[in-house]
């Protein structure tokens, strides 16, 4: 995999609606990497912590706005201001499972903030290139078969409801205005700025507390869900490349595999020399309303198109979640120990 270059002679400056999330993170990472010049938004950046870009220590180096997406006035007005050559759209409520208890927020955000941005380029008539963050919730179960860009959208929660909402959004804009918009349809991609809530961090810190003795149980839903999971900051670069590419189109970007949850968890586990039948309590008290058996994507597509490819299966994926988290207990229990 060959990293994606830009043929655009104009300064590479880029705005990032969330940036302070994990995509957001490593996406202002790897621009920084290529000479960018990056600006990246928060609802309010006097208090925002900004956590990911502290950890990853690219804070002094983005240049931070506050906007609301689902302000149009706030969102024109940064955009002028700034006058970016591209456009990420990485905001918004990110949860699938939390879009169940604020479906109205989830949906506002989604499409009321990409129709924002949308219609700020159209306004300020700027050569903008615009990515928007799609995702392999729009597509619900792909059963045996991996989805790929042409599959039917069937989503089966508030959240990818809301994106499979903004996604026609930004073809329609594409294909009435003629501006450079696409769309990511990102399956599963995970890293250790992933928040607490996120089943993947979950199981890691749990099993890392029962490893330490801190408890002996772990509650989580339906095991046997499988999912397509990458690394996030390989998936990234594919949102830069679908950028740099000559056209505006839209790609599907996973691996191309499917594991169970189960299969996570005891990859897990074994890493801390635990038996997860053991320890893994199940509670259909934590089941969604309706949710996703099977997931899994065809990148064939960006593969060709991109040259773009997952190089990180979930194995490593565990290996390096697991790192990550012992490197952070050791920082905490040495900040507590000076």
């Amino acid at each position: 995999m060959t990293i994606g270059t830009t043929t655009r002679s104009e300064p590479k400056t880029a705005l990032i609606f969330g940036v302070s999330g994990q995509d957001g993170a490593y996406l202002a990472q790897l621009l920084l990497g290529k000479g960018y010049t990056v600006h990246g938004t928060s609802r309010d950046r006097e208090m925002a912590g900004f956590v990911n870009l502290r950890r990853l220590a690219i804070l002094d180096r983005v240049a931070l706005h506050s906007a609301v997406l689902t302000d149009f006035r706030s969102v024109v007005e940064v955009i002028a201001r700034i006058r970016p050559t591209e456009i990420y759209n990485l905001a918004g409520q990110s949860s699938v499972g939390l879009s169940f208890e604020q479906p109205v927020e989830t949906l506002n955000g989604s499409i009321g903030g990409t129709l924002n941005i949308l219609e700020a380029i159209r306004f300020l008539k700027l050569d903008t290139r615009f990515y928007n963050a799609a995702s392999s919730e729009c597509f619900g179960n792909t059963g045996d078969r991996p989805a790929d860009e042409a599959t039917l959208f069937h989503p089966r929660s508030p959240y990818g409801v809301g994106k499979a909402a903004a996604f026609w959004a930004v073809a329609n804009y594409r294909e009435a205005y003629g501006l450079f918009a696409c769309s990511g349809i990102l399956f599963n991609h995970e890293s250790p700025l992933r928040p607490a809530r996120y089943v993947t961090q979950k199981v890691v810190r749990g099993a890392a507390d029962i490893a330490e003795r801190k408890t002996d149980r772990l509650t989580l839903g339906a095991l046997d869900i499988a999912r397509d999971w990458g690394w996030a900051p390989e998936y990234v670069d594919a949102m830069h490349r679908m950028l740099a590419h000559p056209e505006p189109e839209d790609f599907v970007i996973a691996t191309g595999e499917t594991h169970k949850l189960e299969e996570f968890v005891a990859e897990v586990f074994s890493r801390f020399g635990l038996d997860w039948r053991l320890h893994v309590d199940t509670d259909s008290g934590l089941m969604r309303p309706s949710d996703i058996s099977r997931s899994v994507g065809n990148p064939g597509k960006a593969r060709r198109l991109l040259d773009w490819e997952a190089q990180t299966r979930m194995t490593e994926m565990v290996t390096r979640l697991v790192e990550a988290e012992r490197r952070r207990r050791r920082a905490e229990q040495q900040a507590g120990t000076a």
